[in-house]
């Protein structure tokens, strides 16, 4: 007990050294995007310093060990759209990042009802063959069907890729009337991430008829034009809805699937991977390259506002212990909401931008659950050959309550209700069944990622630990369901709904993407439409570098990429 309570003291003290007093660049803020711009700037020889306001760094990419001997990926939990670019220019594998690839990565056991005479569940991996064979068990056309989507999916990914390694601001330069065609042709030459969306454009032509089909119909049409068997159905539209509080049957809810598409891990496209020791390994590894080249990395240190000089621009940061921190440059990797609205003075913006800001989408669907569990699932579906035995399935995102379209319908319209949905949206993932380090052996780590669960409960009802049981005893019973015995294996929970991402990990609205990744909040209009673009703000000196700037987020990196690549051009004029 006393060693726990030393290590506290040492870590809270240790932390709270007082900073140099000026940086090159400070950034509030130590996610993992904080964290890629600090390393980015400190390569080139930046001096730059990041200020955390928890007792770790990562935001919502961090490992905790919320119950004695298991280690949870508390918020996030997957990697495959981190940017291959960030992989390499910041050395990941060289400061210690491991992984583990998932194949099979999907699987979608059926309740016993819903069994049929040649299935029970569907499992999908990267061997197009296996997955032939999956979804022959309900469908031999829709499993032709199957290979034929993705190959378009993949496509259009590919022509719309290229702009997550690109500004929204040096885009609209190109879309300037009174830029000269000599200076266009000049950002053109010089940026080959311009180049490479101008290619994109291009390339589009050729798989046009499909991209305009996916941008302007609803996920759930998409759906049904390719395919018949609902558990497909259900499972790809998952991937459509994760994370968002939009239905899968309106306008512009495909793009989250698209958005998913982007990513990979070792070149494999669509791989997903469990990072050893949890997210915050990830983060770790980002902190360790920072430091590395020089960056200064500092916990427990709230920044109360950034300041300004009389001309309105960014030249530092006061501290909520009121040091004052100057700097030649702000990044802010928090919320869009949280930098304009709560961090800087108010009469600091036009009156026009704070309304939009104030009016962006920052509706949660999410609780996260972490569980430690006795023992690993057993499903009904796919039983375990014996006890305790892993099996290829526990690997994988597991998708419950999946059986059909009409399941992800349900849930999403009594959630928007603000009561909790019958049966949940739910991907489960046992990380521990890959990585060991999680917790002991025989043990294992449970994380389910559920919804939909509003802010704003109905008839006034709250976020609290009755609220947070209730909701908990029936996400529980829904995968006992499918695994007799889960509930009795469970060693202990954490409940985490959109109040507590919000408070824990200072996610506005507890929305996991720093704001809704709907068609009217992306690239032009992410944050909102305003001169300059993302990462640019209105004040100058002031960059965001968060997943509330372009292209958003799902652990890409890019925002704190493309704004320490702002910032390097700044400093440079």
């Amino acid at each position: 007990m006393f060693k726990e309570y030393f290590k506290i003291l040492v870590r809270h003290y240790c932390s709270r050294q007082f900073p140099d007093s000026s940086y090159d660049a400070i950034i509030i803020g130590g996610g993992h995007n904080g964290l890629v711009a600090a390393a980015y700037l400190a390569k080139n020889g930046v001096r730059t310093c990041v200020l955390e306001k928890r007792h770790i760094v990562g935001g919502a990419a961090v490992t905790e060990e919320i119950i004695p001997g298991f280690k949870f990926s508390r918020a996030s939990y997957l990697l495959s759209l981190l940017r291959p670019e960030i992989y390499e220019d910041l050395e990941l594998k060289k400061f210690g990042l491991k992984y583990y690839l998932r194949n099979p990565s999907s699987y979608t056991p059926l309740r016993k009802s819903a069994w049929t005479s040649t299935a029970k569940s569907l499992t999908l991996g990267m061997d197009p063959q296996f997955n032939y064979k999956e979804i022959s068990k309900f469908s031999e056309a829709d499993a032709k069907q199957y290979f034929k989507f993705l190959e378009k999916l993949q496509e259009f990914a590919d022509c719309i890729e290229p702009l997550m390694d690109v500004s929204p601001n040096t885009l609209k330069l190109l879309c300037e009337k009174d830029i000269s065609t000599w200076t266009k042709l000049k950002i053109i030459r010089e940026s080959k991430s311009v180049q490479n969306v101008l290619k994109g454009v291009l390339n589009l032509m050729s798989c046009f008829p499909f991209a305009y089909e996916v941008m302007c119909t609803p996920a759930l049409g998409i759906m049904n034009k390719w395919f018949t068997v609902e558990p497909l159905k259900a499972t790809i539209l998952t991937d459509a809805c994760i994370g968002t509080f939009q239905s899968p049957a309106v306008i512009g809810s495909s793009y989250i699937l698209l958005h998913n598409v982007t990513g990979g891990v070792d070149q494999k496209k669509g791989a997903w991977a469990y990072v050893e020791g949890g997210m915050g390994a990830l983060s770790t590894t980002i902190k360790k390259c920072a430091t590395h080249h020089g960056a200064h990395i500092y916990t427990d240190q709230a920044v109360e506002k950034i300041q300004l000089d009389d001309l309105g621009n960014a030249i530092g940061v006061l501290t909520e212990d009121k040091n004052f921190i100057r700097s030649a440059v702000v990044l802010s990797n928090a919320t869009p909401k949280i930098t304009f609205l709560n961090l800087l003075p108010t009469e600091a913006l036009d009156a026009k931008f704070k309304s939009q800001i104030q009016s962006t989408n920052y509706d949660s669907p999410v609780t996260k659950i972490n569980v430690a569990l006795n023992n690993i699932l057993n499903f009904e579906a796919d039983p375990n050959t014996s006890p305790g035995q892993l099996m290829p399935h526990h690997q994988c995102t597991i998708h419950l309550n999946c059986e059909s379209v009409d399941d992800i319908l349900s849930a999403h319209a009594e959630g928007s209700a603000g009561v909790f949905p019958k049966r949940p949206l739910m991907e489960l993932t046992i990380p521990s069944s890959l990585d060991p380090t999680l917790c002991s052996s025989g043990k294992h780590v449970c994380l389910i990622f559920s919804q939909y669960t509003k802010y704003n409960l109905k008839n006034g009802r709250e976020w609290n630990d009755e609220t947070k049981k209730e909701y908990a005893d029936l996400v529980f019973n829904c995968v006992e369901a499918y695994a007799p015995g889960f509930k009795d294996s469970i060693i202990g929970y954490e409940v985490l709904p959109p109040p507590e991402l919000e408070r824990i990990f200072g996610l506005t609205g507890g929305n996991i993407y720093h704001g809704e990744p709907s068609l009217d909040q992306l690239l032009f209009n992410r944050p909102v439409n305003w001169n300059p673009m993302s990462p640019y703000t209105p004040i100058k000196g002031l960059f965001l570098c968060g997943s509330g700037a372009h292209p958003g987020g799902g652990v890409t990196g890019s925002p704190g990429r493309l704004a320490a690549l702002s910032v390097l051009d700044e400093l440079k004029k």
